[in-house]
């Protein structure tokens, strides 16, 4: 008997699609439990059915993992980042590091020579929140306030197949450097970044190329 191709229900895919804006806009975090079914159900009006197919669907792409008896969490941004973290969780963090450094050296020479006052207004902000989130100790907030740090510096580049291709890479980043964290952290031995947003600030691509570079090297020393 020949295969017959099915369509998904027009309901279903809308659905999907609400679930994926809530993963991309941060509203669902990595990491979080969304909803449970019956919250799902109650908050878009729609079947139960139609809340599992779409559920599981994005389950399939990679964007969430159903886990029985405690939940469904979110475990990557995009369809590709959820690709890229299964494909490289067990990669050389060598080649991870190595592969950071590129992309974080070219993104940050190119940020040097097109960055807007805006640009430098969030870098500021998040430089700040970075530095609170370590003084802090909470271990999972650094991780959050640094990543987000290193991806706006890949947007100030405005470049945005790269950007995009950052973005994809950076709930893999995450896992590699919540595993250099640990479970705490303190005041002192903070990493700084400001000389690599002082010299995208003063437009010295070289400067801002190297600096970036060394982090993700002086990361990748001490994991391996």
């Amino acid at each position: 008997m020949a295969l017959t191709s099915t369509r998904r229900s027009a309901l279903a895919d809308q659905v999907i699609a609400q679930l994926r804006n809530q993963i991309t806009a941060g509203e669902w975090p990595v990491g979080s439990r969304i909803p449970t079914e019956p919250e799902l159900v109650e908050q878009l009006g729609v079947a139960r059915n139609t809340v599992r197919e779409a559920v599981r669907a994005l389950a399939h792409n990679g964007l969430l993992d159903i886990r029985q008896g405690s939940g469904t969490y979110v475990v990557a941004t995009s369809e590709l980042a959820g690709v890229m973290q299964r494909r490289f969780a067990d990669a050389d963090p060598r080649h991870v590091g190595e592969l950071r450094s590129t992309l974080e050296s070219s993104a940050a020479r190119l940020a040097a020579l097109r960055r807007t006052d805006r640009d430098l207004r969030q870098l500021d902000l998040l430089m700040a929140r970075r530095e609170e989130a370590w003084g802090s100790g909470d271990a999972e907030a650094f991780v959050a306030a640094d990543a987000t740090l290193h991806l706006a510096v890949v947007a100030a580049s405005h470049n945005d197949v790269l950007t995009e291709l950052y973005a994809d890479l950076n709930d893999l980043l995450r896992d590699y450097l919540r595993e250099d964290v640990g479970s705490k952290v303190g005041p002192t031995e903070l990493m700084d970044h400001a000389r690599l947003v002082e010299a995208i600030r003063a437009g010295d691509a070289d400067t801002a190329a190297a600096e970036a570079a060394a982090h993700a090297l002086d990361c990748l020393r001490e994991r391996v």
